[in-house]
């Protein structure tokens, strides 16, 4: 290469000034080609170039993508790193997020060249790479911060507070940060009574350039999406989870974000409350509000953006446009030009559920004609729910006086997805769930516990892995997993889509069929999306999977590891308690809006599921405001009806699992494991607990 230049430089002496400008320019050309080639061949965001999850290298492809394996193996990755975080790739080393640290991993090696410890629990999501620096955002609610290390050594050079100098409270950093142009920008948490913000620094000194709220304040472009006669903006939620992505021909930012708070209360804060589950476009240089679109109105479900946009070229009507793609969490896709957020198709409002104490909103935005990846109500009714309880739909609100209430989850979350554009396809993972959706006469009491106490509900849920057309917007073939939600995928110019798996595989798909082609077991079931990269000429895919990072290249010896322990499917899951007396009603805690909360469920039997021996008389206290009575699935015995202080009994006198529920809330389930005694004997009582 370099004796090729030299020969070059030599004759462009030689030549004319005419000749010598036009060989500049081609050089100038190669030059940017090269480098171009060089970062393509590296990782360098967390999703990769446009957010794409997308790879140019084939050296593995579909044809030999069965002589993979693992090349090596980095343990002692610790804590074990969070499922969502995803390594970044430059210059030789691979960094990636374990909070409190953040580590250096050789790439020709695996050894871990410099780990750093950060002075709080670090976003999850991974780090963003620029000017020779890592930054990496501290999750630290009260004091969090945005940290820049020195790639090579881990030396900090600079720490700032992404609080703003208002002292308003503000919530702990949430995704890795995006670094655009010498500027790195970061979203924070709002779950808890903050206001969610996307906070932007100088890469060098780490000075504040801009700040962009996703609540504005009053008199503010959107305020008026708030009420005026409260302050519900000022803790209005808004959550920028995931990281941004950037497209330097525009000099704009886009960050999706989350959902309005009260998660499940709408009635303190009527309106459409933007900016809260939006796609925002924002001017790199200011924080300058370019353009938005909010894909739901008035959240009350938690339904927010929870996978980062992809930008992408989208064809239109025979013209190339530049293209932005948001997944919303019911497991719609809606694509955008980015230059304006024009809608690609056409978006129709239709008609949802309503309740006019939660201030609904009338309407819904849907992309006419597109294909969901998740099920609605139809198909959970055609599915064996437990008896007592009735299946709503997507957008159906929670209701303090429906505590029977089942909908589909809003599963699109968390893993990212990926696009190629030689198939042109999307490729989304989520899961396909039923939760009990329940909420509270106190608007800031919030909770998802409830799910895990409905029998059966774990053996209808299912993972997906989908790809969808984006000429069309509907699902060209689609993967269902029983074992839950896979990983984000990764797809490749070598024509595959690798995942990880809810079983400790990590596999590669046909990209254009979705054929299986090859797996391999990690044995751990905790995987993170997958990157790609080229170091020494060759292709390594690479991922990250419980305490360790693995490497994967052609001709790979390290051995496969045993499959991990999966639990026993049960239609009861969750802890059992070694006791024989079980209370009517539980208190529940939470972290609300304005602190901790507590109140009494009367629907939860506390334990949900309880351990007892052969021959135990079993007591059920009913220490609630309300008659229960107790009585067993398959109605072979029942307490009677217990009012408030009764105590009802039964003696169980042969080991099993017996299953019961309450006859005047038939939603209410518990269940007694029943072992044999120990030596034979039997016993009144078991103590303690597992």
């Amino acid at each position: 290469m370099y004796r090729e230049e030299a020969r070059t430089m030599r004759e462009l002496q030689r030549n004319s000034p005419a000749s010598r400008i036009l060989i500049l320019a081609i050089l100038a050309i190669l030059w940017i080609a090269l480098n171009a080639h060089v970062a393509r061949a590296q990782w360098l965001t967390v999703n990769g170039e446009n957010n794409q999850r997308y790879s140019p290298l084939s050296e593995i492809n579909t044809h030999n993508v069965t002589q993979i394996g693992a090349a090596w193996v980095a343990p002692g990755i610790e804590p074990m790193p969070s499922s969502r975080a995803t390594p970044v790739v430059d210059d030789g080393l691979m960094f990636i997020t374990a909070p409190p640290y953040v580590y250096a991993v050789d790439m020709n090696s695996g050894k871990i060249t410099w780990r750093y410890k950060t002075d709080g629990p670090t976003a999850h999501g991974g780090v963003a790479v620029g000017d020779g620096m890592v930054f990496v955002g501290v999750w630290n609610p009260g004091k969090t911060s945005l940290i820049a290390l020195n790639e090579k050594t881990g030396e900090p050079a600079w720490q700032t507070s992404l609080m703003p100098k208002s002292g308003e409270p503000t919530g702990g950093a949430s995704a890795a940060p995006l670094f655009a142009d010498g500027i790195v920008s970061i979203g924070t948490n709002a779950d808890y009574g903050y206001r969610g913000q996307i906070v932007a620094f100088d890469a060098k000194t780490g000075k504040e350039a801009w700040r962009f709220y996703v609540v504005p304040s009053p008199g503010q472009r959107g305020s008026d999406t708030w009420p005026k006669n409260n302050t519900a903006w000022l803790h209005g939620g808004g959550a920028v989870w995931l990281e941004g992505i950037y497209d330097p021909v525009l000099g704009l930012d886009f960050y999706a974000t989350g959902n309005a708070v009260p998660q499940y209360g709408g009635e303190y804060r009527p309106g459409d409350n933007l900016y809260t589950d939006c796609l925002v476009a924002l001017d790199n240089r200011t924080g300058q509000l370019r353009w938005y679109y909010q894909v739901v109105h008035h959240d009350i479900w938690e339904a927010d953006i929870a996978e980062a946009p992809v930008l992408f070229d989208a064809d239109l009507n025979g013209q190339q446009v530049k293209a932005i793609a948001a997944m919303r969490t019911d497991g719609y896709l809606f694509t955008f030009d980015r230059t304006n957020g024009k809608p690609l198709e056409r978006i129709e409002e239709r008609p949802v559920p309503q309740d006019a104490s939660q201030k609904t909103a009338r309407t819904q935005p849907y992309p006419v004609g597109a294909q969901p990846v998740l099920p609605d109500c139809d198909y959970w009714r055609t599915q064996p729910v437990p008896t007592g309880f009735q299946i709503g739909c997507f957008f159906t609100p929670a209701d303090v006086h429906k505590p029977d209430l089942l909908v589909p989850t809003y599963g699109m979350r968390s893993t990212p997805m990926a696009y190629d554009p030689q198939t042109r396809f999307f490729y989304a993972t989520g899961n396909a769930a039923l939760q009990w959706f329940r909420r509270t006469a106190d608007p800031d009491f919030f909770t998802l516990g409830f799910s895990s106490h409905v029998p059966g509900l774990n053996k209808l849920s299912y993972g997906v892995l989908a790809a969808i057309d984006s000429g069309t917007d509907k699902i060209a073939w689609e993967k269902k997993f029983p074992d839950g939600k896979p990983s984000g995928a990764l797809a490749t110019a070598g024509g595959l889509v690798f995942q990880n798996k809810g079983d400790g595989n990590f596999q590669a798909f046909d990209a254009k069929t979705g054929d299986l082609l090859w797996q391999f077991q990690t044995g751990s079931p905790v995987g993170g999306p997958p990157i790609a990269f080229e170091n020494q000429g060759h292709e390594y895919i690479v991922t990250v999977v419980g305490g360790a990072v693995w490497a994967f290249q052609l001709g790979g010896t390290v051995p496969q590891r045993s499959a991990p322990p999966m639990p026993p499917e049960e239609d009861f899951s969750g802890t059992i308690t070694n006791t024989d007396t079980v209370l009517t009603a539980t208190a529940v805690h939470d972290m609300g809006l304005t602190g901790q909360h507590v109140i009494e469920d009367e629907y939860e039997f506390d334990p949900y599921r309880a351990r007892v021996v052969v021959g135990t008389r079993v007591m059920w206290r009913n220490n609630g405001v309300l008659d229960h009575t107790i009585v067993a699935v398959d109605g072979s015995w029942t307490t009677g009806t217990l009012h408030p202080l009764d105590i009802g009994q039964h003696i169980f006198d042969k080991p099993g699992k017996y299953e019961y529920h309450c006859k005047e809330f038939p939603w209410e389930y518990g269940e007694i494991v029943v072992v044999p005694a120990p030596g034979g004997e039997q016993q009144s009582q078991l103590s303690g607990q597992n």
